[in-house]
């Protein structure tokens, strides 16, 4: 049975694999991103305008927004290279934005059945497995956006009794994303991490609502 599918995020590498996936199994796939509609994350106008147009459920909603880099700032490999525009710009776009959506989606997802909002996180937004140190602005973004899912999650369950709402790292992917910085480490292309994050979503139930998870569904430490 196809499901209804909203994809926010859709122009990027992730967003669009996601997307094309969804509808290569016969989903119902409705998609938003800033380059295609003008839906800014970072903006909740943009946020309730876009997301009220809809008037029918979703049974997955996907955040799959999100970058590294913004207006040119590079990840800081210490604590002295970071500016307050820098991670204000990332708390904006990879916290907050996720936020907004949450706020202004909870309508769109179904009471009466089981229902995904999932949000892509990072493994480096996690704090228990932080060893490396740097990237302090996208490392700090990632982890509030975590919080922001799990507490999420807790409030969604009180009116949504099926209700999933996960963050995700899809690993290393093969995107405009990443490019500058995979170096030796194993990548995928966005194809397959689409792949593998749809079998995960698959996969979950309402236990593991408010959780974080890698694209082969083992659980990544706060």
């Amino acid at each position: 049975m196809s499901a209804r599918v909203l994809v926010i995020g859709a122009s990027g590498g992730i967003g669009a694999a996601l997307a094309a996936a969804c509808r290569s199994r016969g989903d119902a796939v409705t998609t938003l991103s800033r380059s295609a509609d003008g839906f800014d994350v970072t903006d909740e106008a943009s946020v309730r305008s876009g997301l009220g147009r809809f008037t029918s459920p979703f049974d997955a909603v996907i955040v799959a927004t999100g970058a590294l880099e913004i207006e040119g700032a590079t990840p800081e490999k210490t604590i002295k290279a970071i500016t307050q525009k820098a991670m204000m710009d990332q708390f904006a776009l990879n916290a907050v934005g996720p936020a907004l959506v949450l706020r202004h989606a909870e309508q769109l997802l179904p009471r009466d059945k089981r229902a995904v909002f999932a949000v892509l996180s990072a493994r480096v937004g996690s704090i228990g497995d932080n060893r490396l140190g740097g990237w302090i602005s996208y490392r700090s973004a990632k982890a509030a956006v975590n919080q922001i899912v799990h507490t999420a999650a807790i409030e969604l369950r009180r009116s949504h009794l099926q209700s999933i709402c996960v963050a995700l790292h899809p690993g290393t992917v093969e995107t405009a994303f990443t490019k500058k910085y995979v170096g030796r480490h194993p990548a995928v292309p966005a194809s397959e991490a689409a792949d593998n994050l749809l079998h995960v979503i698959d996969g979950l139930t309402p236990a593991d609502s408010g959780g974080f998870f890698d694209w082969a569904g083992k659980a990544v430490a706060w």
